[in-house]
């Protein structure tokens, strides 16, 4: 079977095919036949009349669409008078590819190019970009399979795709290609190795835990022409780090000092998790207290790692302290890290401190999210502040739209709180802004009304819920059966509920208790239950 029609029989499977075929049947004998399937129409309008590798690069790149970059990348070579792809066009289009996980159409690229010898558009950064991208997708032996190709196109592979590839093999946890990959670099490949290929190892050493084979190979560098760098012991260190042994971590850093090196935040911020991960926060202030007095900025993985450890020991004050001086420095902490501060603040009762916190982070423009809000208000609620939690509201929906469960916990505070009227209010603000109600709003607002004896605006509720496609749950149910059962239940209350309940399903359970405090209310409750059930039975049965 020709190449060409193997490719067109898997047309099915691969997005990209027809459009390959038709480069692929360019270049065959049967390239007549199959042309005439193909369309010659410009995939975009206007087409430019004057075509470079520029503007072509550029035309491939701001495509959102990587079929339609594909279909650019081969209409330029087939119908373009007198274009000629270069590797810069051939860059743009694998990267475009790469970045899609089309790796089928890459390979048939690779193929075409090589088999039309048009090796002059190829060079290594080609294959550089095709091994990081079969790295990124979780695909390591493909990125190996890639790299040894590279000597058939005529291309001396370099210390530069060398490099990417372990850092794919690295990325995929494949430590023991890492490791044969290295070792046969210089014999197999021809590519010596450099001071990155070692850090590289040491660090594939350092994840598989054998920190004393990273040590050895440190112990080698010198004596295959390579010299250790900064980098080089940060990376063991951090291996010492991950196994608990702060001994052998402080011992490397010392030695970081003794050769006259200065090390850069990263060693700094390596040793102070180490502690931090075994609880020592003392020892980790004492580390970032000696990286300031020797002039080293903490960067923002420096400050996350003592801010969280300073909320994991329940020290507020200092991790306060720390955001306002990481928001100085002009660092943006993540949600995540926020969160933590937050939530610590609350939990030790200090929810108008978070609340200053939170409007600090509005300040800098680090657009702290929902859920930051959402557990402040949770919080001011729970002290029953409710008008402060709906002031913080506005303030935050001035800024962005809340989420629903902004919206959910503002809501529930409120029917704690017995606001109805403002709760309602709140729900028409939320449907108007597009955040439609889940069964736990529906919930909130129907526990709400049954709390003050209002069990008729409860299953007028519930009969809402239905008809917007929201199916009631256990809890609906245990609500309304509850408040069913304290205000002793009208007839037609109940009737409604069963119906409902019938319809929409429920266990047998749940069942049970609703007759038992329910319909045991009722005067005369065998007649008016039968009655119910021979209406639904139909229902019942289905259901």
């Amino acid at each position: 079977m020709s190449c060409s029609r193997h490719i067109l029989q898997h047309h099915h499977r691969h997005p990209f095919s027809t459009a390959v075929s038709a480069a692929i049947a360019a270049n065959s004998a049967s390239a007549p036949t199959l042309l005439k399937s193909y369309t010659v129409t410009p995939p975009i309008k206007p087409w430019p009349h004057r075509l470079n590798p520029n503007i072509l690069t550029s035309l491939i790149s701001r495509q959102h669409d990587p079929t339609l970059s594909l279909q650019i990348f081969l209409y330029a070579h087939h119908h373009h008078p007198g274009f000629s792809h270069t590797p810069r066009t051939y860059h743009a289009i694998f990267l475009k590819l790469s970045r899609a996980r089309a790796f089928h159409q890459i390979e048939i690229l690779l193929s075409l190019l090589h088999d039309s010898r048009g090796v002059s558009c190829a060079d290594e950064e080609l294959f550089v970009t095709v091994i990081r991208g079969y790295g990124l997708a979780g695909k390591p032996v493909p990125a190996l399979g890639t790299f040894r190709r590279i000597g058939s196109f005529g291309i001396r592979p370099s210390v530069r795709s060398l490099n990417a590839l372990l850092n794919a093999l690295v990325q995929n946890k494949r430590y023991d290609l890492v490791h044969s990959v290295f070792k046969d670099c210089k014999s197999v490949y021809g590519v010596v190795p450099n001071v990155v290929s070692c850090n590289i190892l040491l660090k594939a050493l350092c994840e598989r835990g054998d920190v004393d084979g990273a040590v050895r190979v440190l112990d080698q560098m010198v004596s295959i022409g390579v010299v250790p760098n900064v980098v080089s012991y940060t990376t063991i260190l951090g291996g010492y780090v991950w196994k608990g042994d702060m001994v052998g971590a402080k011992r490397v850093f010392r030695e970081i000092l003794d050769k006259g090196w200065v090390p850069d935040a990263t060693a700094y911020t390596v040793l102070m998790s180490g502690f931090c991960r075994l609880g020592k926060l003392v020892d980790a202030i004492k580390v970032m207290d000696e990286m300031e007095e020797n002039g080293v900025e903490p960067n923002e993985v420096t400050y996350s790692a003592m801010i969280q450890a300073y909320c994991e020991g329940k020290k507020s004050g200092e991790a306060v302290n720390l955001l306002d001086d990481m928001l100085e420095k002009g660092h943006i902490p993540s949600s995540t890290l926020c969160c933590k501060v937050v939530d610590l603040l609350c939990e030790e009762g200090r929810v108008e401190k978070a609340s200053v916190v939170w409007r600090r982070l509005l300040q800098k423009n680090c657009c702290p999210d929902n859920a930051i809000a959402s557990t402040i208000i949770h919080w001011l609620c729970k002290k029953g502040k409710v008008l402060e939690a709906r002031k913080m509201f506005d303030e935050f929906e001035s800024a962005s739209v809340a989420s629903l469960l902004t919206y959910n916990t503002l809501i529930f505070g409120l029917c704690e709180k017995g606001e109805l009227c403002e709760a309602a209010r709140l729900w028409d603000d939320m449907v108007e802004k597009g955040r439609a109600p889940n069964a736990f709003t529906y919930n909130v607002l129907i526990k709400g009304f049954c709390k003050v004896g209002n069990v008729k605006e409860g299953i007028r509720i519930l009969e809402e819920m239905v008809e917007n496609g929201c199916l009631p749950n256990k809890s609906t149910y245990t609500i309304l059966i509850d408040g069913l059962s304290h205000s002793g239940g009208t007839k037609e209350g109940i009737n409604k509920v069963v119906a409902l309940a019938v319809s929409t399903g429920v266990d047998g359970d749940l069942w049970d208790l609703f007759l038992k405090n329910a319909v045991d209310n009722l005067d005369g409750n065998a007649a008016e239950l039968d009655r119910i059930l021979q209406e639904n039975a139909h229902n019942y049965i289905s259901a």
